[in-house]
């Protein structure tokens, strides 16, 4: 006889001392002993697992959980790995060195991070996906910003906040999408009202880079030439290239799905290679493929900048995202994450409030469950009644999930985005995450125009 799929009765004060007892975990081991995020993980887990015993969960409903989870995932562990190919190919083939060399002819070395924003931002934008912006254009900015001398958390961090412009204001991004299919709001109404909080961010942000981005005293420009020079005499820098790059962004204009485009700039970057450098054979791709490209240029900064990609380089990646959706599926099958939201929903009285706590639970759920679109739908399905009984529109609601839930993945350590950027930028989360500006400052502007009430749109004036 099966078991039915009951979920167990959690009491209020058990859910919040589950959920604090994993962020307990977590924080303390990746800030006070260092460890990897996979180790807290694990043990949250097993801290989850030990729990349905206690309450007398049958373990097929507890599997299922771990199973429902993990799937919720696939799609994104599938694009880590096609990345991972991706970079390898693309640098065969020319594509990525050939953004290094480009980019430092048209970035300005003087203000080197509001250069890396704004232009990150604007192909963010273009593509609506951050994953790939990071992963192309961004590994290309990384590069560059360690010839110039500049700290590779702050190249990191202009990076994330360019990438999640365009994750966030784009029109082809998913999250845009999906934060105003869940407040039920028009997709280009939704757009424009998010410029309230966007223009004042990307203003704001700029200006900070301008303040610390200069590496005139650092970089060695006749030094950098010199190495640029190598680059272009080892490897094929021509438009031609490009072409893959242009492949990925004409599809994403066409909204093409993540998968099928990036498939498609693996094998026109095949193809470009197969052009452009003759003598690799069949061998050699399944290696790069697998093991990632090995540069053998023999200046020792070019190698160790163009040496990456693969599949084996995204296990760490693919590995953590596992744990942390099988952690994610547990606290939601065990019902831990709707008790929290239900007792957090009640004590919302006034506007700021409401917006604060739909904020932090934006926060919380990234934070809890590591997974962006689960803090989109889930705070988006716990609030959406409040902010119609309280007689505010629904795109201000989507404007939040976007601020909240959208701009905080990328600055939680074994969050899908955090795990994504750490990985092709190859800087740790909480190394980049004090100069994500655009990010961190996202949850700051919409509790701020809650309270004053500033562009809180009225169900009578504008639903």
């Amino acid at each position: 006889m099966e078991d039915k799929p009951i979920k167990p009765r959690v009491r209020k004060i058990e859910a919040f001392t589950i959920l604090l007892s994993i962020l307990l975990i977590i924080g303390v081991s990746l800030i006070r002993f260092g460890a990897p995020p996979h180790i807290p993980i694990f043990v949250s887990i097993v801290l989850l697992v030990c729990y349905s015993f206690f309450k007398k969960v049958s373990w097929k409903i507890t599997e299922k959980g771990i199973v429902d989870g993990v799937t919720s995932g696939i799609l994104p562990i599938l694009i880590f790995i096609l990345i991972g190919v991706l970079i390898s190919i693309w640098i065969s083939a020319g594509t990525i060195p050939t953004m290094i060399y480009y980019s430092f002819l048209i970035i300005s070395t003087d203000f080197f991070l509001p250069s890396v924003f704004v232009a990150t931002a604007i192909i963010g934008v273009c593509i609506g996906s951050s994953f790939t912006t990071a992963s192309t254009i961004g590994v290309s900015f990384m590069a560059l910003g360690g010839l110039l001398g500049m700290n590779p958390a702050m190249t990191a961090g202009a990076v994330v906040s360019g990438a999640l412009v365009g994750d966030k204001m784009s029109p082809l991004s998913d999250t845009t999408n999906l934060a105003s299919s869940v407040s039920k709001v028009d997709l280009f109404e939704h757009i424009r009202h998010m410029l309230w909080t966007t223009v004042p961010l990307f203003i704001i942000t700029l200006v900070v880079y301008f303040a610390i981005g200069s590496t005139s005293a650092e970089a060695d420009i006749q030094t950098i030439d010199a190495l640029m020079n190598e680059l272009y005499g080892y490897y094929p820098i021509h438009p031609l290239t490009l072409l893959p790059a242009a492949v990925i962004v004409f599809l994403a204009v066409r909204k093409t799905s993540a998968i099928p485009s990036m498939i498609a700039g693996i094998i026109s970057g095949i193809a470009v290679a197969i052009f452009i450098q003759p003598g690799y054979g069949v061998g050699d791709y399944m290696i790069f493929m697998q093991d990632g490209f090995t540069s053998e240029s023999g200046n020792e900064q070019l190698d160790e900048m163009l040496s990456r990609g693969g599949i084996q380089e995204m296990m760490w990646p693919v590995s953590l995202l596992i744990l942390t959706l099988s952690m994610g599926g547990l606290l939601s099958t065990l019902g831990i994450i709707k008790k929290v939201l239900e007792a957090i929903s009640s004590l919302v009285k006034t506007t700021g409030r409401l917006v604060l706590s739909t904020a932090l639970t934006g926060i919380g759920i990234n934070i809890s469950l590591g997974e962006q679109y689960m803090s989109v739908i889930l705070t988006g399905e716990a609030f959406e009644p409040k902010y119609k009984q309280m007689g505010l529109a629904r795109k201000n609601l989507s404007r939040v999930l976007e601020n909240a839930g959208t701009l905080i993945n990328p600055l939680i350590p074994y969050g899908v985005s955090g795990v994504f950027m750490a990985s092709v930028l190859e800087v740790d989360v909480l190394q980049y995450l004090p100069y994500a500006f655009f990010c961190l400052l996202g949850p700051v502007i919409v509790a701020v125009y809650g309270f004053t009430g500033f562009s809180m749109v009225k169900t009578n004036v504008n639903k």
